[in-house]
């Protein structure tokens, strides 16, 4: 028999080439990230809400993995979505995200579209002036400010849901990778929940003994605007039960195209509930449930900045898996989904850590701590490392073991001076790294381009 030649040697190799070439491309996972507005820790059923009506996320949790101590990177809208999109703190940036944008950062729709990704993004915006498709490598975007009159409907995040299941539908059908942000309003001021959703709930038993001390006192605060306590309560669940649906439709959609199974679909909260109603008939705003967590958003305290975190991924990740122990954040998407996805030229300047192993292994500690604060000279800032959370007040320095005391009632300051004055020194480093002043132009906001183009400089570290 004729030995095989150079020739068939040649066009082996470049077989077995090819074949891996178009097995990789095809382990690139789809990546659905629905992330609700002002939604508090606690305000789904699964995390402990006493009347919250979800069996659509609840189901997911059952499907997919549960992070107890996920973060946000911010204690307000545009930041936290500023370092979700870049992995770099928006205290960073000396102009106020939400109005200018994150210059020439890379975020993740920008690299995975470099890299084979289809990208969508569906709802909110607040990351800048410039909402057109092209901005930060998106294919397509539904937002407020280009779709204006749609969103003036019988559900506020229906619109936003049917155009992300639209977009899923057509890139199921070409068989390639995508990348969708579906960003609601619910549960953010005004919920003004449509009569709908409230007769689906039905009447709710209220009590106040049902749920923990740190929401008692915007109980006080909700009820001296609106007396009736319990329909402000059964307003907020339904708004909520809202946002459950829109889950369940994007669930039963990617059952029936069959890529459930190949889907990372993650749900979360931009961060914690709001504090103050914006206007008197809107007293229901406040009644976000951050379980035994204290603070709200606004805040750096735990109910600030902690907020659900399901992720579900069939293929790969453990369904029905609680992760008490691993802390998990935000600056650590872009990152991570990046290792998941084979990318490997990542930006030079990142805060976040690859956590894929956390999310498809297993708990582990951290190898960066986290840092939070407001785009603010003279703000405070917090720090969590391992089991300590350490926050510069008005009131002084505060240091809690989040271990025993997750609702930061007892400031362990005096019993653990050593511990605070590396921390002290870790927050002074930090600070040297940030901006001396910033810039937030309101003129700039809501589609309005500035009179010249805006140069930011690249994050200062």
């Amino acid at each position: 028999m004729k030995k095989p030649g150079l020739y068939h040697y040649l066009c082996s190799a470049l077989l077995i080439a090819l074949l891996y070439s178009t097995q990789a491309y095809a382990r690139q996972p789809n990546i659905i990230l629905y992330l609700c507005d002002d939604l508090a820790y606690a305000d789904v059923a699964f995390m402990g809400h006493p009347y919250a009506k979800t069996p659509h996320i609840d189901k997911l949790a059952s499907q997919g993995a549960v992070f107890m101590q996920h973060y946000v990177t911010g204690v307000t809208c545009a930041p936290s979505r500023a370092g979700l999109m870049t992995g770099v703190y928006s205290a960073r940036y000396p102009y106020y995200p939400g109005h200018y944008g994150t210059g020439d950062q890379q975020t993740i729709t920008s690299l995975l579209k470099q890299h084979g990704y289809t990208t969508g993004h569906f709802g909110k915006w607040h990351m800048g002036p410039d909402e057109s498709p092209g901005t930060y490598g998106y294919d397509e975007v539904f937002s407020e400010t280009n779709n204006q009159n749609a969103f003036n409907t019988a559900s506020r995040d229906e619109p936003l849901t049917d155009k992300a299941i639209e977009f899923i539908e057509r890139m199921a059908e070409q068989g390639k990778p995508f990348y969708a942000n579906v960003w609601g309003h619910s549960t953010h001021y005004p919920v003004k929940t449509y009569p709908e959703l409230v007769n689906e709930i039905g009447s709710i038993p209220f009590n106040r003994a049902d749920f923990t001390e740190p929401i008692q006192e915007r109980f006080d605060r909700s009820e001296s605007w609106k007396p009736d306590l319990k329909d402000s309560m059964t307003q907020y669940v339904a708004d909520v039960y809202g946002i459950d649906k829109n889950v369940g439709r994007i669930m039963e959609t990617l059952d029936r195209l069959g890529i459930a199974d190949h889907t990372i679909l993650v749900f979360s909260s931009d961060h914690g509930p709001q504090n103050e109603p914006r206007q008197r008939n809107y007293a229901e705003h406040m009644l976000g449930y951050a379980g035994p967590l204290r603070g709200h958003k606004g805040q750096q305290l735990e109910g600030g900045v902690r907020v659900p975190f399901v992720i579900r991924w069939p293929e790969k990740i453990q369904a029905g898996r609680v992760d008490e122990e691993s802390v998990t954040s935000f600056i650590d998407w872009l990152p991570t989904l990046c290792s998941i996805a084979g990318i490997t030229d990542l930006p030079a300047q990142l805060d976040g850590e690859d956590i894929s192993d956390i999310w498809l292994k297993g708990s582990r500690a951290r190898t960066t701590d986290l840092y939070w604060r407001v785009s603010s000279a003279n703000g405070s800032i917090s720090i969590r490392q391992g089991k300590w959370k350490f926050h510069e007040s008005k009131k002084g320095l505060e240091l809690y073991d989040l271990s025993e005391d997750v609702a930061e009632s007892r400031n362990l300051v005096s019993e653990h001076p050593e511990l605070v004055e590396s921390f002290v020194n870790k927050a002074g480093e930090w600070r040297k790294t940030l901006p001396t002043e910033y810039k937030k132009d309101k003129r700039f906001g809501k589609g309005k381009q500035p009179p010249e183009p805006i140069q930011l400089p690249a994050p200062l570290f």
